[in-house]
């Protein structure tokens, strides 16, 4: 890896993620959970968002920027949301942060941020996470504990399986879909047919037919190409996609 860019290659036109993180060690650790948890897409790796143009050209399907301490109204973060937009406009923009603030949360999810990662989630918290924003939806954990800490403060303490349970449940319902159904529309919007996302997913022809058939209940599609089409129109802030 160069001093200002990395990049891991896995296949030409294969999907790609971009993580933008100043700590290298924080950067490297990022990419290698990803890589595990998106085989067969691109990583590209960098210090800041200087280092952009060297992603020109590639299937930019999600970037993660490192928030590194600062504020949403800073002029370095609305700089590098700025250069972001102006090379990536289709890509979704995830933030990682150390800190779980509602109020930066809230204020991300305003200027439009899809996803809100704070070094406190679980693994596998986060990682379905990441499956839900790259399905079409948004991430923000933080924003709904705010919401069930303020109404169960006079609620009987819970024990942490409890706690973790419901979280668990709570982050998971934020895209409407399931952590499987992400890992199908995931697979979707890559193109492949029912019979190698049940090879991928270690599923059964059967049970993919089922996923999709739930996932197009839910955006309210006919087929395939519909649940494709409405899932960029849900990215994009559009209302037809709205599941019922």
């Amino acid at each position: 890896m160069s001093n200002s860019a990395g990049k891991r290659r896995t296949g030409r036109n294969a999907p790609t993620v971009i993580v933008i993180e100043h700590s290298t060690l924080a950067r490297t650790t990022v990419v290698k959970l990803l890589e595990r948890e998106l085989a067969g897409w691109n990583f590209i790796d960098m210090i800041s968002t200087e280092s952009l143009d060297r992603a020109l050209g590639a299937e930019v399907r999600l970037i993660a920027l490192d928030l590194a301490g600062r504020s949403v109204e800073s002029t370095g973060l609305r700089d590098d949301l700025a250069a972001i937009a102006a090379r990536f406009p289709e890509a979704p923009i995830t933030l990682l942060s150390g800190t779980d603030d509602v109020n930066i949360a809230r204020q991300a999810l305003k200027m439009g941020i899809r996803g809100f990662f704070s070094t406190s989630l679980p693994i596998d918290i986060a990682l379905a996470g990441l499956r839900l924003v790259l399905a079409g939806g948004t991430f923000f954990p933080q924003l709904l504990g705010a919401v069930t800490n303020g109404s169960n403060e006079h609620s009987p303490a819970r024990s942490e399986a409890e706690k973790t349970l419901d979280d668990r449940t709570q982050y998971l319902a934020i895209a409407d879909f399931t952590p499987r159904e992400a890992d199908v529309l995931a697979a979707l919007q890559c193109g492949f047919s029912n019979k190698v996302i049940a090879g991928k997913l270690n599923l059964s022809g059967h049970t993919v037919k089922m996923h999709l058939q739930h996932i197009m209940r839910k955006l309210q599609a006919q087929n395939r190409t519909e649940v494709v089409a409405r899932l960029g129109q849900r990215a994009g802030g559009g209302h037809d996609a709205s599941p019922s």
